[in-house]
């Protein structure tokens, strides 16, 4: 494992943890590329998520701090009968977050095992890359059929519930997970502001609790090589590849622009395909 490795690393993790092409996919292919064995990444691979976590926390600073906030001051009125007051926007986006997060943990905890064991197919890869390029393509071409277009007042749980059943579908490797619950928002109806921001903010407590779990499991299972520079530079440039990516996402959604990634996934995706049958 070099210091070398660990750049490109980290660059991989922070693009495509954000940008809808998928990170599992890519780290697998890019690991292959670099004729690294799985066993001797793993470590480096899971502090990587902790760069992207903090990456969502500083372009979400503002929007996390205050959703914490109002999510004590529900539970307290709530707790004093006083009901949970979602007519304020970062209480709304607290009990939203919270319903996206439930129907993704579930899954992850019933099929992490399953996809686990296909995480480095390439065939699987290859198939979930072009399901992500098609799932964007046409969710952002059903916003032509949508007269009225949701914002955060007017979104339920009910669409809380289908995002979040969305992202737990990313688990898939090859499957984007930004990809995955974007497109479920603007399937919904929901406009593309509201559906970016609750994508990005959706992932801070799923990334966060999914990096403890890999975190303890790779304890047990040792660093091997990985030294402690090779974490800090991995670390620090997943970090920033994830706030690039992230404002590049948010910027490239605004101007319409989100199908120009199914182009993307689609040749990656044949690509990892046909090289899978030699």
């Amino acid at each position: 494992m070099t210091l070398f490795q660990a750049i490109v690393l980290g660059i991989v993790q922070g693009i495509t943890e954000f940008l809808p092409v998928s990170s599992s996919g890519h780290l697998a292919l890019t690991q292959f590329l670099l004729g690294v064995p799985e066993d001797r990444i793993f470590f480096l691979t899971v502090m990587l998520h902790i760069g992207t976590l903090f990456s969502v926390l500083v372009v979400y600073w503002s929007d996390l701090v205050n959703i914490v906030i109002a999510f004590f001051r529900m539970c307290g009125d709530v707790m004093k009968g006083k009901g949970m007051g979602l007519d304020n926007e970062y209480r709304k986006l607290a009990f939203l977050i919270i319903i996206g997060t439930i129907p993704t943990g579930i899954m992850g905890l019933l099929l992490r095992d399953i996809f686990s064991e296909v995480y480095t197919s390439q065939r699987v890869i290859g198939i979930a890359l072009i399901v992500t390029g098609t799932l964007l393509w046409l969710s952002e071409r059903s916003l032509k059929f949508q007269n009225n277009q949701k914002e955060l007042p007017q979104m339920t749980w009910k669409n809380a519930v289908a995002v979040g059943i969305f992202q737990g579908l990313a688990i898939t490797p090859g499957m984007s997970r930004s990809g995955a619950t974007i497109s479920g928002a603007l399937f919904q109806g929901i406009n593309k502001h509201t559906a970016t921001r609750y994508s990005f903010l959706l992932s801070f407590p799923i990334i966060g609790l999914a990096t403890m779990l890999e975190v303890v499991e790779a304890m047990e299972v040792g660093t091997g090589d990985v030294s402690l520079s090779m974490l800090l530079v991995g670390i620090i440039t997943s970090f920033l590849a994830g706030v690039f990516a992230i404002r590049t996402l948010i910027r490239m959604i605004a101007q319409g622009k989100l199908y120009y990634f199914s182009f993307y996934t689609w040749t990656l995706g044949s690509g990892s395909l046909i090289l899978s049958f030699f």
